[in-house]
């Protein structure tokens, strides 16, 4: 148990490490990308530093909800207040759903009217944006939970979008095409966009406590009923805090009446099999051989 508690803690501080991290380097590159964008007097690269600092925003959103997330119980939130870090996921895809749709009513308008832009301004930036970026992305690549694996998006999408300029920097130089940026531009948002909507259909089962997709049902009633003195299973409930903390209440029918001593066995092997299959919490109730649930949905 020691040891399992260690790693879950070891695991949310190196997740506080992986966004903290990622912050100061989203933010210090936007102040970078802003003054950069001024002096080589491309508006497309201001535009991304706008969308850099709502990225910003949300890191550091995510940082404190991560941080939060790990207060224990209180008289308000008897879970604690795990489930928070749900918020800042959701928070981030809004901010990152914003920015892609500012992306596209930038850059749909420029596959019209394409603008002049300093390829050789664009490409330095391109160059600091892939390495301050890409940095990031590493810290956080080994993301476990939702809120960090929105945050990766984060950077990810950032990572991808300097790669289309240094791409479009180049091809601009020697070809002058500049509608290769808008389109580019359009691909990126549209990718973003997708992942964004992948991330809300995971955080929203959660929050509405449906089962988790790690979590199989029906194999954890097959494997309480094939335990000795448990004739019926019933009344299961299973939903999880933040898709890897998992909650647990079940009805167990007894064979046969039990000793106090025997119950105590009993609900030890119960939360054994329990912890195999990936609940965390579990509360157990006994009923005896003749005993009528009180409950209506006790099937």
């Amino acid at each position: 148990m020691a040891h399992n508690h260690e790693h879950a803690h070891n695991h949310s501080h190196s997740g506080d490490g992986n966004i903290s991290a990622a912050f100061f380097l989203n933010l210090s590159f936007t102040i970078i990308e802003l003054v950069g964008g001024i002096f080589t007097n491309s508006i497309a690269i201001v535009s991304d530093a706008v969308h850099d600092f709502g990225d910003s925003l949300s890191l550091g959103l995510a940082w404190y909800f991560q941080n939060l997330s790990k207060k224990g119980s209180t008289k308000q939130y008897t879970y604690g207040y795990k489930r928070f870090s749900l918020l800042g996921a959701i928070i981030n895809s809004v901010v990152l759903a914003a920015g892609s749709v500012y992306i596209l009513t930038e850059a749909i308008p420029r596959l019209f009217s394409p603008q002049e832009t300093n390829a050789a301004g664009m490409f330095a930036l391109a160059i600091v944006g892939i390495i301050i970026n890409g940095a990031a992305v590493l810290r956080t690549r080994k993301a476990t939970t939702i809120n960090e694996r929105v945050v990766s998006l984060h950077l990810l999408e950032d990572v991808f979008g300097w790669a289309a300029v240094l791409a479009g920097s180049v091809i601009m130089h020697f070809t002058k095409l500049t509608i290769i940026d808008p389109v580019l531009s359009v691909a990126i948002a549209c990718f973003v966009l997708f992942n964004v909507f992948k991330n809300i259909r995971q955080v929203l089962p959660i929050l509405l406590q449906g089962v988790s997709d790690k979590i199989d049902h029906e194999h954890i009633i097959h494997e309480l009923i094939e335990i000795d003195r448990i004739s019926n299973v019933h009344d299961l409930h299973i939903w999880s805090l933040d898709e890897t903390y998992n909650v647990l209440t079940v009805h167990v029918t007894l064979a046969q009446t039990l000793t106090a001593a025997d119950l105590i066995e009993l609900k030890e092997q119960i939360r054994g099999a329990l912890k195999e299959e990936g609940i965390q919490h579990a509360t157990i109730e006994f009923e005896g051989p003749d005993e009528v649930c009180a409950f209506a949905n006790c099937v």
